[in-house]
């Protein structure tokens, strides 16, 4: 049994006790639809020996379990050729849990603003001649979810060891980040509390069920007292050396979802097991049990807004410096040029690139490609 299972299992038990949102019902329709008929598909036929098989179309959703491999794989191999021969640094920001629940009712904007209050506090810190005296490049990924799916939302940013001065030159920075820890931490928590207090000023930011007693603006002003005092934990997990070992860890932030299929244990009448690592005990592997109910609540409540971008670019890897300060950068460093071994493929052919078979083969006589027997999609 896996996630899509669990949701024609459970889902309309859910809605009797929770109201989703419009993004969150349509990704648990597109989770309930995903590769059955109600998606349509193509029928496939075999001209050795006449075997036919029907396949139905993806939901594409991002947040499906079944939808995200092939996405992920074509995504990386198309960002090689951006990659430098240079070390790169992962850095990961975290939200203090006492903002979560003000975060969860604003989503779209308090998410824009941790991008934009990380962006801020490298771009700036990185130009002070102090830590590196360059423009620097990088890029960031929103994740929301913690191992037992509550919620927790942090940006997973992988950042170029290195920059371009004002006069066009590579300044390498050290093998040791170059920003200290805990100057990164404390900029990042004053340009985010400062916008939110501005933002909180023009009226912009909503208050639903327990969070309503922050509309009074001495209750809103101690939360915001209480933040400034706490350390807010952001730290640097891992140090790349050269761009291969970045392009394999890359895939494992970008297009994860808050849990897959693989993680389930076991799932009978009532509730759903899953596994998880204890992080603060030495990775540690452990079991949750969650009700079906409490395990879709849970899941639901990592659904991006429509239309949200997820993975941002910043800098000298931002588009519009690809063919200029990219390229610049590429020719300092002596970077190798990658050609993306996915270019102009369909997705069945590079799904047998992934798994090294062809999967285009009838699995009927075993000898030669199935061919599209209709054209365009079945109903």
């Amino acid at each position: 049994m896996n996630i899509q299972d669990l949701f024609r299992d459970s889902f309309s038990r859910y809605k009797q006790s929770y109201k989703p949102s419009l993004d969150q019902s349509k990704t648990a329709r597109d989770i309930l639809n995903c590769r059955t008929s109600a998606l349509g598909g193509r029928t496939y036929e075999c001209g050795s020996c006449g075997h036919n098989q029907v396949s139905y179309n993806s939901c594409r959703n991002r947040h499906c379990t079944q939808c995200q491999g092939v996405n992920k794989d074509i995504w990386v191999d198309n960002r090689k050729k951006d990659i430098l021969n240079a070390p790169y640094y992962h850095v990961v920001f975290t939200m203090p849990e006492q903002l979560h629940q003000i975060i969860y009712h604003n989503q779209r904007l308090l998410y824009d603003l941790m991008y934009k209050a990380i962006a801020e506090t490298l771009m700036e810190l990185s130009k002070d001649t102090k830590y590196l005296g360059a423009q620097i490049g990088f890029f960031s990924v929103l994740h929301t979810w913690g191992q037992n799916l509550h919620y927790h939302p942090h940006i997973h940013t992988v950042v170029l060891a290195g920059g371009l001065t004002i006069h066009n030159e590579w300044r390498a920075a050290s093998k040791k980040f170059f920003i200290p820890v805990k100057v990164l931490s404390r900029k990042f928590r004053g340009k985010y509390l400062y916008y939110l207090k501005q933002y909180y000023r023009q009226g912009l930011l909503e208050f639903y069920n327990d969070a309503k007693v922050y509309k009074n603006k001495e209750v809103f002003q101690d939360l915001l007292d209480k933040c400034y005092s706490l350390d807010w934990y952001s730290y640097t997990k891992r140090t790349f050396d050269g761009p291969l070992a970045v392009m394999e860890y890359l895939g494992r932030y970008t297009h994860r979802i808050a849990i897959s299929n693989n993680r389930i244990i076991s799932i009978d009448e009532d509730t759903v097991t899953f596994g998880v690592r204890d992080y603060q005990n030495d990775n540690k592997k452990k079991t949750v049990t969650l009700t079906k109910i409490e395990f879709i609540r849970r899941f639901l409540m990592h659904v991006l807004p429509k239309g949200f971008v997820k993975i941002r670019h910043y800098g000298i890897l931002a588009n519009r410096n690809k063919k200029t300060k990219l390229t610049l950068c590429r020719k300092l460093t002596r970077s190798p040029k990658y050609k993306p071994q996915f270019d102009g493929l369909n997705v069945l052919e590079v799904v047998s690139i992934i798994l090294k078979k062809d999967v285009r083969q009838c699995p009927g006589c075993r000898t030669a490609p199935l061919q599209l027997a209709v054209p365009g999609d079945i109903p």
